[in-house]
C-alpha cells in the first residue's frame, strides 16, 4: 500500500519533491529523507539527519520494458553503478577504463544507444535524477535521457585554464567525483539545495494560432559551479561579513544558477556558534529574468512564498522589504541613494517605518560587476545597510577632533560620505563578471587559490573547450576602406587637426557611398553565408557606431532590400530618443517610427521570432543581450577593451545546430581584437596599484594653479555638506556662487593652462574615487576637496568654448572602395598579455590641439588610405572591368571557377584586356606594362572585381 502510494507520488510530484517533501499515504505523511539542519539549535532535526542510508549497488541489472532482443524477448540491462538514498536510486554511472579500449565517450554512447529513457530506473524526473559517464581522466553528466537526443555536459575541474582535470599525484585525475561530489554529505546537500527543475514556456505561431510551448529541464550544478558556491558559503561561514569576493565567470558559465543557489544558501548560512551570518541577502541586477528565476529555484527549496521580493514598485517597497527583514530581496542598484527620501515619503502617508541596522549584516551579491557599480551608487548603499554603525562612528570621531572651519553638522555629513564609501564591517560582496576591471579586482579583492582575486575562476577558454560557449573569433573578417577626398572650397583655412580629423572621419562614415557599400555586403554575405544557417533561422546584428548611422543604415537596408525585391530579410533598428537628420531639416526618427509602431520593449521577442532576422543597433543590446540564434555580427564601429568582448560576445550562446559564427569587421583591427579579449581568455593580469601618496601630489598641483584657495573648498563644504541630500535654493546660490569665482579664475588663464588644470582635476576625481573605497584611513580634508572638484568640473567652459567643428561642404569624396584584408581565426593561445592598467598616473592634460590647413589634412588622409592609383587610373580600370564583365569567355570562367582559378585565367587575358584600352591611355597603359608592382595591385583587384561582380554578389563602386 505504501509502496504503492509512493509509485503514485514519484509519478505526479517527481522524485525530488517527494525526497524533499515527503508524501502522504491514507492521511498520514510520510518523509523519504531527512536533510541537514541550517544550524545545530535543533538535536532532533540532527538526529533524524543521522538516520539516512546512502547505498551504493554495483552491477543492477533488471530486463528493458521497452528495448528488445531479435527474438522480442526483453533486453537485460546492467548498470555498473546505482547510488541510492533510502531505497531510492537517484544516481546511476556507467564506468569506462581507457587501458581496456574504452573512454567514458563510450560511456555516453552506451546510455544513448543501449539505455531507454522509458524504462522505470532513468524515466525523467521519477527515479535517478543524473546519470554519470565516467572514465579515469573525464566525468560526463546528464539528467534526461532522450536517446541519439541524450546532451551530455562536462563535469571537470578544468586544467591549464581549459577543459579536463588535472594530474593527481597516486590518484585518477576524476577522484574528485567519488572524493567530494558524490560522498553522503555532499550529494545530500545537492539534493537538497542545488538540484532544481526548470520550467520554460515560449510562445509559437503555428498555423491554428499561437500555442504555448512548454520545456523542462532537470538542473544539476556544473562542477564549477558547485564548487563556487561552496567554496564562497564556507570562507563566509569561517570569516563573517566584512569581505568583498569576486567570481570571474565566462558566459556559458550559468551565472544565474550559481546566483540563485548561493542567494539561497546565503540566507539560512549560520556559523559554527549556531549565529546567522547575514540578517538579509539584496540581489543587485538589472537583468529582469534574474528575478523570476531566483524565485522559482528558492520556491522549490523552500515551498513557501515571500522568502524572495522583487523591488519593482519604488523606492518606499525597497525601505519595507529592508525593514521587514526580507530573507532575499532583488533590486537595482539605482533605487539606494533616494531610500531616506522614501522613509520620509512613508512617514508623510503615516507608514513611518524603522530602518534599524544596528547589529545587523548583509549579503550583497552583484550580477555584472563593473567599475560603474563601485562608485558613488554603491557608497550610497553601504550607506544605508550600515546606516547605525556609520553613525556610532561618526559620533565618535567628532568627539575626539575639533574643526572651527566648519559647523558639527557639516563635518558629520563629511564623515558619512567617507565612511560610506569605505568597506564595511556587516556587509559582504559577492561579485559576479566574465571581464572584470582594474577597479573591479581592487575593490572586490578577497584572494582566492593564486593568492589574489578573483576568489573563484572559469574562464572563457573553458567555456568554448567545453562546449558551453562558441568562439566567436574563428571565423572573423576584417574590411578596410580605401578613399580618396578632395577639397572643394576655395581658400584654404587652418583648422583644429583633431577636431577636423574626427569630422572627416565622421562625413566618410556616413556618407551615402559608404553606408550603401557596407549594406550591400552586408546583405549579400547575410544571403550566401548565414541565412540558411541553423534551419534558415539563423540571425545577425550590425553594429553601429551612433544613433544618426543606426538610422541611415536602415534606410539603406530597406532601400536595398526593396530594389532587389529580396524576400525573408527584415530589419529592425534599436536606439535610444530622438535623431534628428542635418540632411533632411525638420527630420525626426524614433525607434519606434522606424519599427513600424513596434513598442520598445517588445523587440526582443519579435526578433526573437522568425519575421526579422537582422537588428541593427546602436548603444543597445550589445550586453546582457541573450539570443542564441545570432549567428553573424557586422560590426561598423570603433571597439575597444571590455566593450569589444561584451559586444561580440553576444553571438557566443549556443543553440541546436549552431556550429559556428561570422564576424564582418569594418573598423577594427585584428590585433586591437586580440588585445580586448585576451586578458579575458585565460587569466586577467592587473598592473601596478595605485599609490595613495598621489593623492597629495594632485591636491598640491590643484592649489598651485590658484584657481582655486582653500578658502573655497571649505566655503563650498559648509553648504554642501549640510544638505547634501536636499539642497534648498539658498544653499544653491551659495554654492554656486563660490564655484563661479573660481570659474572666473579659470577664464583668465590661457588655454594651455587650462588644459592642464583640467587634467589634474580630472585625475584627483578619479584617483579618489577609487582609493577611498579600498584605503584603511580617512583624510576630511581630501573628502571635502573631492565634493568641490566633483562639482567644479561640470561648471568649467569646455574645451575650445564648446563650439563643434563642422566641415560644412568643404570636403567631397572622390573615389572609394572597400575591401576584404583578412579572413580566418583570431588565435588567443599565442600572444603576450597586456595587464589591466589602474588609475596610477598623476594626471595628464588633454593635448592641445594644432591647427593645419584643410588641404594638408586631406592630403594625410589620402596618403594614409589611398591607394597607388589617380583618378585618370580610376576611369582607365573602370573601362577595363567593364569590358571584362561583357566578355563571354570571362563570364564563363568566372561561373566556372572559384576565385583562386579564375584569377589565374584573368592573368593570361588581361594583356589583351589592356590593349583593347590602350587608345587614349597611353601613360597608364605603359606604366601597367613596365612596372611589375603597379601591375600586380591592378591585376589582382581586378579580378576580384570582375570576379564577384559576375558572380552577383561583392563590392561595387
Amino acid at each position: 500500500m505504501v509502496l504503492d502510494s509512493l509509485a503514485k507520488e514519484l509519478a505526479s510530484k517527481g522524485a525530488l519533491g517527494v525526497l524533499r517533501h515527503g508524501f502522504k499515504c491514507y492521511g498520514k505523511e510520510l518523509r523519504l529523507a531527512w536533510f541537514q539542519p541550517n544550524s545545530g539549535m535543533n538535536p532532533e532535526s540532527a538526529a533524524r539527519y543521522a538516520t539516512n542510508r546512502l547505498t551504493i549497488t554495483r552491477q543492477v541489472a533488471f530486463p528493458s520494458q521497452v528495448l528488445k532482443r531479435p527474438d522480442g524477448s526483453p533486453r537485460t540491462c546492467i548498470v555498473d553503478v546505482v547510488l541510492s538514498l533510502n531505497g531510492l536510486p537517484v544516481v546511476t554511472v556507467e564506468l569506462k577504463n581507457p587501458l581496456t579500449g574504452q573512454r567514458a565517450a563510450d560511456a555516453c554512447k552506451q546510455y544513448q544507444i543501449d539505455r531507454d529513457g522509458r524504462d522505470l530506473l532513468f524515466r525523467f524526473k521519477e527515479r535517478a535524477l543524473v546519470h554519470f559517464a565516467v572514465d579515469p581522466d573525464e566525468a560526463w553528466m546528464t539528467t534526461e535521457l532522450k536517446g541519439a537526443e541524450t546532451l551530455f555536459l562536462p563535469f571537470n575541474r578544468g586544467h591549464g585554464f581549459g577543459a579536463g582535470n588535472p594530474p593527481v599525484a597516486g590518484n585518477w585525475k576524476t577522484h574528485y567525483l567519488w572524493d567530494e561530489v558524490l560522498r553522503a554529505d555532499s550529494l545530500l546537500d545537492i539534493l537538497q539545495r542545488f538540484m532544481h527543475l526548470d520550467v520554460s514556456e515560449r510562445t509559437i505561431d503555428t498555423p491554428t494560432g499561437k500555442r504555448t510551448v512548454r520545456r523542462e529541464a532537470m538542473i544539476f550544478p556544473r562542477y564549477h559551479q558547485l564548487d563556487a558556491v561552496r567554496k564562497l558559503v564556507g570562507h563566509a561561514r569561517a570569516h563573517g561579513p566584512g569581505r568583498n569576493y569576486l567570481v570571474q565567470h565566462s558566459a556559458g558559465s550559468g551565472k544565474s544558477n550559481s546566483i540563485a543557489w548561493l542567494a539561497h544558501r546565503l540566507a539560512s548560512l549560520h556559523d559554527g556558534n549556531d549565529a546567522k551570518v547575514f540578517d538579509s541577502v539584496i540581489v543587485i541586477t538589472d537583468r529582469r529574468v534574474l528575478d523570476q528565476q531566483l524565485q522559482n529555484t528558492i520556491y522549490q527549496f523552500e515551498h513557501k512564498t515571500g522568502v524572495v521580493e522583487k523591488i519593482d514598485e519604488n523606492t518606499q517597497q525597497l525601505a519595507k522589504a529592508l525593514a521587514g527583514g526580507t530573507p532575499i530581496i532583488i533590486t537595482t542598484l539605482q533605487k539606494f541613494p533616494f531610500i531616506s527620501q522614501a522613509i520620509r515619503t512613508l512617514e508623510k502617508k503615516g507608514e513611518g517605518l524603522a530602518l534599524d541596522t544596528a547589529g545587523k549584516r548583509f549579503a550583497v551579491i552583484v550580477d555584472e560587476a563593473h567599475s560603474s557599480q563601485s562608485g558613488e551608487t554603491v557608497a550610497a548603499l553601504k550607506g544605508i545597510l550600515n546606516k547605525d554603525g556609520i553613525a556610532d562612528a561618526i559620533a565618535a570621531q567628532l568627539g575626539e577632533e575639533e574643526d572651527d572651519a566648519l559647523s558639527e553638522e557639516a563635518r558629520a555629513a563629511i564623515l558619512k560620505e567617507v565612511m560610506s564609501r569605505a568597506r564595511q564591517p556587516n556587509l559582504s560582496f559577492f561579485a559576479f563578471t566574465a571581464t572584470p576591471k582594474f577597479k573591479t579586482k581592487a575593490v572586490f579583492d578577497e584572494p582566492g587559490p593564486s593568492g589574489a582575486a578573483p576568489f573563484h575562476e572559469y574562464t572563457m577558454r573553458q567555456a568554448i573547450e567545453e562546449g558551453f560557449i562558441l568562439d566567436v573569433l574563428q571565423n572573423y573578417t576584417t574590411y578596410k576602406r580605401f578613399f580618396g577626398l578632395v577639397k572643394q572650397a576655395e581658400g584654404d583655412r587652418e583648422v583644429p587637426k583633431k577636431a577636423a580629423a574626427k569630422a572627416l572621419g565622421q562625413f566618410l562614415e556616413l556618407h551615402p557611398v559608404n553606408v550603401e557599400q557596407v549594406v550591400q555586403v552586408v546583405i549579400e554575405h547575410f544571403r550566401l553565408k548565414v541565412m540558411h544557417e541553423l534551419g534558415g533561422r539563423a540571425k545577425a546584428m550590425v553594429v553601429t557606431a551612433s544613433r544618426l548611422s543606426a538610422v541611415k543604415y536602415k534606410q539603406a537596408f530597406d532601400r536595398y532590400i526593396k530594389d532587389k525585391g529580396y524576400s525573408g530579410i527584415r530589419a529592425l533598428v534599436a536606439f535610444s530618443g530622438t535623431v534628428e537628420d542635418p540632411d533632411i531639416p525638420g527630420s525626426s526618427f524614433t525607434e519606434v517610427s522606424m519599427n513600424n509602431g513596434l513598442p520598445e520593449r517588445e523587440l526582443p521577442e519579435r526578433f526573437a521570432g522568425e519575421e526579422y532576422r537582422i537588428l541593427i543597433v546602436a548603444e543597445k543590446y550589445q550586453t546582457g543581450f541573450d539570443q542564441p540564434l545570432l549567428q553573424t555580427m557586422y560590426v561598423v564601429k570603433k571597439l575597444a577593451g571590455v566593450q569589444a568582448v561584451q559586444t561580440l560576445s553576444r553571438l557566443n550562446r549556443t543553440a541546436v545546430g549552431k556550429t559556428r559564427t561570422f564576424v564582418l569587421d569594418f573598423r577594427n583591427e585584428e590585433e586591437d581584437i586580440f588585445k580586448a579579449f585576451k586578458p579575458y581568455y585565460e587569466t586577467t593580469p592587473v598592473g601596478e596599484n595605485a599609490d595613495p601618496q598621489k593623492l597629495n601630489e594632485l591636491h598640491h598641483k590643484l592649489l598651485q594653479a590658484a584657481i582655486f584657495t582653500p578658502q573655497d573648498v571649505t566655503d563650498f563644504a559648509a553648504v554642501w555638506f549640510k544638505a547634501i541630500r536636499d539642497p534648498s535654493g539658498q544653499d544653491h546660490k551659495q554654492m554656486n556662487a563660490v564655484l563661479d569665482r573660481c570659474v572666473a579664475r579659470f577664464k583668465e588663464r590661457d588655454e594651455e593652462a587650462q588644459e592642464a588644470f583640467r587634467g589634474v582635476l580630472t585625475a584627483y576625481r578619479n584617483l579618489y574615487g577609487f582609493l577611498s573605497q579600498i584605503l584603511p584611513y580617512f583624510d576630511e580634508e581630501l573628502e571635502r576637496l573631492y565634493a568641490f572638484v566633483r562639482n567644479l568640473g561640470p561648471k568649467l567652459p569646455p574645451p575650445g568654448g564648446g563650439v563643434r567643428f563642422t566641415l560644412d561642404d568643404e570636403v567631397a569624396l572622390k573615389f572609394f572602395r572597400l575591401q576584404q584584408v583578412s579572413e580566418g581565426a583570431i588565435d588567443l593561445q599565442t600572444g603576450e598579455i597586456d595587464p589591466l592598467k589602474g588609475p596610477t598616473d598623476v594626471g595628464t592634460s588633454r593635448q592641445m590641439d594644432t591647427e593645419v590647413a584643410l588641404s594638408t589634412l586631406v592630403g594625410q588622409l589620402n596618403e594614409r588610405f589611398g591607394t597607388d592609383f589617380t583618378e585618370a587610373d580610376q576611369l582607365f580600370f573602370d573601362q577595363v572591368r567593364a569590358t571584362a564583365e561583357n566578355n563571354e569567355q570571362v563570364i564563363e570562367a568566372a561561373k566556372a571557377n572559384n576565385e583562386a582559378n579564375f584569377a589565374a585565367y584573368f592573368s593570361r587575358v588581361l594583356d589583351d584586356l589592356f590593349i583593347q584600352r590602350m587608345e587614349g591611355n597611353d601613360e597608364i597603359f605603359s606604366r601597367v606594362m613596365s612596372d611589375k608592382q603597379f601591375r600586380s595591385a591592378a591585376q589582382e583587384h581586378l579580378a576580384r572585381e570582375v570576379f564577384e561582380r559576375i558572380r552577383g554578389y561583392g563590392h561595387r563602386e
